[in-house]
């Protein structure tokens, strides 16, 4: 098997796809116009390594816990053709290349799953890995997380229990890609055989200079319509 990985936020996409599902959320009436700037103060703890990912996931996706299924759903059929000018035309082709040459393609990222494969839908990924948000009875997310988090090291153990489901491990993997513009994904960079960095930040930008990783830049305006 050769396999290719891929993160979302500033990687895939050049911006955070939570950033993004919360202005259409604002903009639908599901959130509180306050919402945002709380929101972009847990991504600017995020940057700066300081965040407990669980803590922001029960503050992105327990604020959605009042609203019924049914009403996310609709929201997020909504959300999906309006992502789908943003991501560059240079990411499409990316994981096109990869599929091309018939590497199994899986989308790793800290996203809760439900923006996660929105995404994945428009750039054409089948296999998601994601933060698992908890349901209750009635089916609606209580902002608890299934699981560990798909973040830091514990990217490279779903990676691991994706392979273990079918029957594999990291030794019959052939060939392995991951691309990351976050120093928080080191581990599972440095278990791939072609870490390959994307508008990384400084401290991994400093990582790939000093083990000669190749380096990518993508911006919105690479094929973006909007």
């Amino acid at each position: 098997m050769r396999l290719a990985l891929f993160d979302l936020d500033h990687t895939l996409i050049p911006f955070d796809s939570g950033s993004v599902f919360t202005r259409h959320l604002i903009a639908c009436g599901a959130l509180e116009a306050s919402f945002e700037p709380r929101y972009l103060e847990y991504c600017r703890r995020y940057a700066a390594g300081d965040v407990d990912m669980v803590e922001m996931h029960r503050f992105t996706v327990g604020a959605l816990a009042a609203h019924p299924p049914a009403a996310l759903q609709r929201w997020l059929r909504a959300f999906e053709p309006a992502i789908a000018a943003l991501v560059p035309a240079a990411s499409h082709e990316l994981v096109a290349a990869h599929r091309r040459d018939g590497h199994a393609c899986v989308l790793v990222t800290a996203t809760t799953r439900f923006v996660a494969e929105a995404f994945a839908r428009v750039l054409g990924l089948e296999e998601v890995l994601a933060t698992e948000p908890a349901v209750d009875a009635r089916g609606h997310y209580t902002g608890e997380v299934v699981g560990p988090p798909c973040f830091r090291e514990h990217k490279r153990t779903h990676v691991e229990g994706w392979l273990a489901r079918r029957g594999l491990r990291w030794g019959d993997v052939e060939r392995s890609w991951f691309y990351s513009d976050s120093v928080h994904d080191l581990p599972l960079l440095a278990a791939v055989s072609d870490p390959v960095v994307v508008n990384p930040d400084p401290a991994l930008a400093a990582h790939a200079a000093a083990r000669g990783w190749p380096v990518r830049r993508v911006s919105r305006s690479e094929g973006a319509t909007a």
